[in-house]
């Protein structure tokens, strides 16, 4: 399983707009082609049953993953596009699949990434869909519904434009670390919410997260989570910078 690290969301005024990737309309990077290499083949085998759930799952999976790496709007839309056509069907025959409603909510959020005012009428539908999986299995992908609902109130708007929160936002972010203490993206995200609201609180939860990587490091490893370490490690490295030198 890939790793789901979730889009950063970054609205201002009554637009809404989510960051490039910034990658160059080049030949495919290794993580590219590891993702196009997946949805291909997670597409042929969803082609072959589709009404199984659990080829439903990889296929949209495969989809966010193609859609999160992709440089190119186009792709990523029609990508994301399959990836929610996949999800809603996999939803008309399970409506209880925790999966199918986190794998909806993560294709919308690619989708979304292609919309400027029209982002904002997704997020609803992006929240909706997370507190259905929250409520049926928190633990889907590493608390990844808890993971993304709290970057989604952090990084969007508050009322009356969107549904950002402060208060939500580090009440989801904690709970993905209780949830899934092994999963580092999970630890990433409330450090660095926390040097923005609670900086007193970040050397205690780097301590946690240094005692978590060496295993993770194991557990996490191979071609599958090539993308999610090239994009944590500079994360990890930017907190360490910040720390305050040893006495």
């Amino acid at each position: 399983m890939s790793s789901r690290c979730f889009l950063w969301l970054c609205l201002a005024g009554l637009g809404a707009a989510l960051t490039a990737s910034g990658k160059s309309e080049g030949e495919l990077t290794p993580s590219q082609s590891a993702a196009e290499e997946a949805y291909l083949a997670a597409k042929a085998r969803y082609q072959t049953n589709v009404n199984d759930d659990g080829l439903a799952q990889k296929f949209a999976s495969a989809c966010f993953d193609r859609a999160d790496l992709t440089s190119k709007d186009a792709l990523r839309a029609s990508t994301a596009r399959e990836g929610i056509q996949v999800c809603r069907r996999w939803l008309q025959r399970s409506p209880n699949q925790a999966a199918a409603h986190y794998y909806l909510g993560m294709n919308l959020a690619q989708m979304a990434r292609t919309k400027s005012l029209g982002a904002l009428s997704i997020v609803k539908e992006m929240e909706k869909e997370w507190l259905a999986a929250v409520a049926l299995e928190p633990h889907c992908d590493y608390a990844g519904a808890d993971r993304n609902l709290g970057l989604l109130y952090r990084d969007t708007p508050g009322f009356p434009l969107s549904i950002g929160s402060r208060i939500k936002a580090e009440q989801h972010l904690q709970h993905a670390v209780e949830l899934n203490p092994e999963y580092p993206e999970n630890h990433l995200n409330l450090i660095e919410t926390d040097f923005k609201y609670k900086p007193a609180a970040v050397a205690a939860e780097y301590k946690k997260l240094r005692e978590i990587l060496p295993a993770a490091r194991k557990q996490f490893s191979g071609p599958a989570w090539q993308s999610a370490w090239e994009d944590w490690d500079p994360r990890l490295q930017k907190i360490q910078s910040a720390q305050p030198p040893a006495p």
